[in-house]
């Protein structure tokens, strides 16, 4: 999940002022417990790493769009655009939120022209 201060920064590419939340999705039989026994396990294998900062989190972002890129993370600026700038004023829409970006694609195993990304955006209808 990533935000920003002003929106403009992603299709700018102004990465300076980005901040991101790493989400994984948890299924819904995993409870609290489960989670405290995992982060536990993993503190004291890894006491390294800021397992203090993992939380389960629940978000209920509501309307969304979203859109389908095709290519590197950095070629994302024209599908952001047309995101920002054209979709969403049609439909009389405005930002709700930060967006989200679904990595459909191993970026290990697949050509950077040929990643796919989900980019997703909470919108709220223009007051």
């Amino acid at each position: 999940m990533w935000s920003s201060d002003d929106p403009s920064s992603f299709v700018e590419r102004r990465k300076d002022a980005w901040d991101w939340t790493m989400l994984i999705p948890l299924p819904p039989a995993v409870t609290d417990a489960d989670i405290r026994v995992g982060l536990d396990t993993a503190a004291r294998k890894k006491p390294e790493l800021p397992i203090d900062r993992v939380a389960a989190r629940t978000i209920e972002e509501g309307l969304s769009l979203q859109i389908l890129h095709v290519g590197s993370y950095d070629a994302e600026t024209p599908t952001l655009r047309r995101l920002h700038a054209e979709l969403m004023p049609a439909q009389d829409l405005t930002f709700n939120g930060p967006h989200h970006e679904v990595y459909l694609s191993d970026p290990r195993r697949v050509a950077p022209e040929k990643l796919r990304t989900i980019l997703r955006q909470p919108v709220r209808a223009i007051d």
